[in-house]
């Protein structure tokens, strides 16, 4: 349809803005999956807690790193080939991942995955500064970043989905020797048998064993007790142990209602098979083998592997396989400027232009070099690149060791922990949604400074009283509704972010965005590793109030941002 014929302004702005959020969606889909598979992932790979926490920062130091030679890339060579080739390098290390049978692969391919993820979003606000209008930014940045939460915050539940349909109850579950985490654990706990019969879960299990085994586990305890320094089951041992718990899980009549009742960490798979028995219904044999395994496991959680372990493998390989039909799409839609796309009609170029601050630097144009000079003399960027650092210390708690946390503190079955780990990012769409038109209405009133400092600022104040709550909270969900506030006022300061970001970069928006992005990443390679050391040498409590802490400073810092003094050079110097 010809310009003449068409006096309306065209939409193509939408959908290109509706592929980034889909992009988005991805990154933080295929970012924050792993929190959900890392118990399974440690098991399976033999971890330890310190190797987790390399596992963990591997991403954010790659991701870091590469932020700005990745955002200069897009800004020299267009977002449009750049960006198509960062999705399909990180889909194709997620899968790798997948793939992995050892923590140097693993590490390897996370770290590459880190690389493939570095230009996203620089080449995202790349994209937004040349396709959205200036009045908009801030609600256009809030959208793409919303897709990020919503694939962050429906990464825990959807991982815990897809890990339990990978390994269906047609799926063996029996024992395997591996599956014998801590066999002397084991007989500890199962020696002696509890006095009160049938009334526990662990003697349920110990009634269920025959004499001989029962006496082993015994002579085995005590010999455990009695050693000063810790010892490994013999083979005879291990496979005795792994036998009598191979029958109990073939048994057909080993579930029972009442000793159960109290098990607190039995998965929510579990859970249903007995409300199913509890109905009269009739399980099969795999159902039955698989709620017996799960009951075991639930006893002995420690001493047992989980039959799920298997599960994350094919979940990340799925990923990945996702990422080349979103990399497709990304590539038929968007293109470097409006005026290379067919369908765009002048209306709609000139909407997109229109209200541009004389002042602000353009985004259009030849980009030679990075504006190193201008970058690092900026107090107003290096005030943004502390409060990122800040920000991401405390935050990336959320993605990372809060499915732990809920594992370790309150014993929550998978299911429930997903659902919970997914909690805070779903509630953090508030924040992101609104933090966009937050900071568009605040630069129409109070002008582009404070327009921008205000909500990045006062949020993260939000978020540190949030934290600091947590210790005098007892229920996991009432833990979990605190972190929901972290996240509602993390991300209501994300738009304001971004659009600073496009404020002051020009046509070096992706280069100057990766500089910054640079620095909260850094902050996110350290968290996992100081929180896990926080953590392991004091206690979870600790663990919030140095969360508290980095959002305090954060929020200090966030206050001498000014988004009315440009970075890039001046459109004439070019």
């Amino acid at each position: 349809m010809s310009d003449n014929a068409s006096p309306q302004p065209t939409k193509i702005r939408h959908a290109v803005v509706f592929v980034l959020v889909l992009a988005a969606v991805l990154l933080y889909l295929d970012r924050f999956c792993v929190g959900m598979a890392e118990p399974y992932i440690k098991q399976d790979l033999n971890l330890t807690t310190f190797q987790v926490g390399m596992f963990f920062s591997a991403f954010f130091l790659a991701y870091a790193l590469f932020q700005v030679p990745s955002g200069w890339l897009s800004d020299r060579y267009g977002a449009r080939l750049m960006l198509t080739v960062y999705i399909i390098t990180w889909s194709f290390f997620t899968a790798m991942m997948g793939l992995s049978y050892g923590f140097a692969m693993l590490l390897l391919m996370r770290t590459a995955y880190g690389v493939g993820q570095a230009g996203a979003y620089p080449t995202s606000a790349n994209v937004l500064s040349k396709w959205v209008p200036f009045s908009n930014r801030g609600t256009a940045s809030s959208l793409v970043a919303f897709g990020g939460r919503a694939g962050g915050a429906i990464a825990p539940t959807l991982t815990a989905l897809l890990i339990v349909l990978f390994v269906p109850a047609e799926v063996s579950s029996l024992f395997g020797l591996k599956s014998l985490r801590d066999g002397p654990g084991l007989c500890i706990q199962l020696s002696p048998p509890s006095e009160t019969g049938l009334l526990t879960p662990t003697a349920r299990v110990s009634q269920a064993l025959p004499e001989s085994v029962r006496q082993r586990i015994e002579e085995i305890a005590n010999e455990y007790r009695a050693e000063a320094t810790r010892f490994g089951l013999a083979e005879s041992d291990r496979q005795l142990l792994v036998e009598s718990l191979n029958a109990i899980v073939e048994s057909d009549d080993f579930y029972r209602k009442g000793p159960f009742d109290a098990l607190k960490n039995v998965e929510r798979v579990a859970i249903g098979y007995m409300k199913r028995i509890e109905r009269g219904e009739e399980l099969t044999q795999q159902e039955t083998e698989r709620l017996n395994r799960l009951l075991l496991e639930g006893c002995f959680p420690e001493a047992l592997g989980k039959v799920y372990v298997s599960g994350w493998r094919p979940v990340m390989i799925t990923y990945g396989l996702v990422g080349l039909f979103v990399a497709a799409l990304f590539f038929l839609v968007v293109r470097n400027r409006p005026e290379e796309n067919r369908h765009t009609n002048s209306a709609e170029r000139a909407l997109i232009t229109a209200g541009r601050p004389s002042a602000a630097p353009g985004p259009h144009g030849s980009v030679g070099k990075v504006p190193w000079s201008r970058l690092l003399r900026s107090r107003s960027m290096w005030m943004h690149c502390c409060g990122q650092v800040g920000t991401n210390i405390g935050w990336v708690f959320l993605v990372t060791w809060f499915p732990r946390y809920l594992l370790e503190n309150h014993q929550v079955p998978i299911l429930e922990r997903g659902l919970m780990a997914s909690t805070p990012l779903f509630a953090g769409w508030l924040g992101m949604l609104g933090g966009g038109r937050l900071t568009d209405w605040l630069v129409g009133r109070v002008g582009l400074r404070w327009g921008r400092r205000i909500p990045w600022a006062f949020s993260r104040f939000i978020a540190m009283g949030a934290f600091l709550i947590c210790p005098l909270l007892e229920t996991p969900w009432a833990v979990t509704a605190a972190l929901a506030v972290v996240a509602i006022s993390n991300d209501l300061g994300v738009a304001p972010a971004w659009a600073f970001f496009q404020d002051v970069g020009g046509k070096y928006v992706g280069s100057i965005l990766g500089w910054g992005n640079m620095w909260g990443n850094l902050g996110a390679a350290v968290s996992p590793i100081l929180l896990a050391w926080v953590v392991e040498s004091w206690g979870w409590n600790e663990m919030f109030m140095v969360c508290a802490a980095a959002f305090f400073v954060a929020g200090s810092f966030a206050l001498g941002i000014d988004a009315t003094i440009p970075i890039a050079p001046d459109d004439e110097n070019d």
